[in-house]
């Protein structure tokens, strides 16, 4: 198969869909790779590495036309849109739900999307563990640098201080990306609280942190009265391949610290919070009724060294399945690749997709 990895062009994302040791793998088993030109500069991964272990470095449009399989590590932007051609195929976080327009885009143009986020297997999501991992960890950070007076937040240190409570970290969510945030956020000492639907998920928090993580089930109440006093709230939810549920409406805001800071890591499927909107990593935040709101897409994207490592480890046995197996083989050989694929030959194949979009028969 010919696999192409173009460089990405989402504002301020430096990761790349495949490591030249990721690359190498796949010529061994006779495959041809193309590789944009400077698509792994980012990630510290030169051309001359890629054309050391056999792919073929070249320009963005004859890549599109070459290539049966795009693998990338982003869903395609609006200048992307009319690379893609009938018949080929897409591997990469896709994250439909929310994106009407590259949702009908696929549809229209018979492209076979396979999303990394909706990948299954024994129940949970290995494609987006390891980007769920780092903005997990990242979320308590980021909301920290952004409590601090020269950002607009209240000017509460974090870790507190002798004679000086902590902050309070609210975390909405108790899978990766939440276990993740609790982690670091009582790492730092600060009072932290998980919410989540799973009383299983709860328990295991419990567990995990030896009762130092407060605990409670999603109600509207329960959010209301944790948010109220809250210094930091991490939005960490998660419906596979579906619109994420509003956890935090508009109305609660007037109700929280002047100078809080949502973290809403759930925002490239929708977000949890009602006021939240797609940001980058260069004009992150902006302020609701006096709240920060840091709503940052690609994460992860901060750190492209060790994503872009982390992503391939995960991604690659998966490429050379498609590769190997062509789409037909791959869906008949491999279950957790059917959980992954989202559009094919017009329809949409994912039954939280489709009710996103209003249609039903998945």
């Amino acid at each position: 198969m010919v696999i192409g990895v173009p460089k990405e062009i989402k504002k301020e994302e430096y990761r790349v869909g495949i490591t030249p040791s990721g690359i190498a793998e796949l010529k061994r088993d006779g495959h041809t790779l193309l590789v944009e030109t400077g698509a792994g500069a980012g990630s510290g991964f030169s051309d001359d590495e890629y054309h050391a272990v056999g792919a073929e470095v070249m320009d963005r449009d004859p890549l599109f036309r070459k290539a049966g399989l795009i693998v990338k590590v982003k869903e395609p932007v609006a200048a992307e849109y009319g690379l893609l051609r009938e018949g080929q195929v897409l591997f990469t976080y896709l994250h439909l739900a929310p994106n009407r327009g590259l949702t009908e885009i696929l549809l229209r143009g018979k492209v076979t999307g396979f999303a990394y986020e909706t990948l299954e297997k024994n129940g949970g999501l290995p494609l987006l563990l390891p980007m769920s991992e780092i903005a997990g960890r990242m979320a308590p950070l980021m909301g920290a640098v952004y409590l601090q007076k020269i950002h607009g937040g209240e000017g509460v240190l974090p870790t507190g201080t002798v004679g000086v409570k902590p902050a309070k970290a609210v975390i909405l969510g108790a899978g990766v990306v939440g276990t993740n945030a609790a982690r670091i956020s009582t790492g730092l000492g600060m009072e932290t609280v998980v919410i989540d639907k799973s009383t299983e998920r709860l328990q295991r928090i419990d567990d995990m942190f030896l009762g130092r993580v407060k605990t409670l089930p999603v109600t509207t109440h329960a959010v209301q009265e944790e948010v109220r006093n809250a210094d930091i709230v991490i939005g960490a939810v998660l419906v596979p391949g579906g619109r994420t549920p509003l956890l935090i409406t508009r109305e609660m805001l007037p109700t929280m610290k002047r100078g809080a800071v949502i973290v809403d890591v759930a925002v490239d499927q929708g977000g949890c919070v009602e006021t939240s909107r797609p940001t980058t990593h260069d004009n992150p935040v902006y302020m609701v009724d006096g709240v920060l709101h840091y709503a940052v897409a690609n994460m992860p994207g901060a750190y492209p060294r060790t994503s872009t490592l982390a992503l391939t480890n995960s991604t690659l046995p998966y490429i050379r399945m498609l590769a190997d197996c062509g789409v037909g083989g791959a869906l008949r050989e491999d279950a957790p690749l059917r959980s992954a694929l989202n559009t094919y030959q017009g329809e949409i194949m994912n039954k939280a997709l489709a009710e996103s979009m209003g249609r039903g028969g998945v």
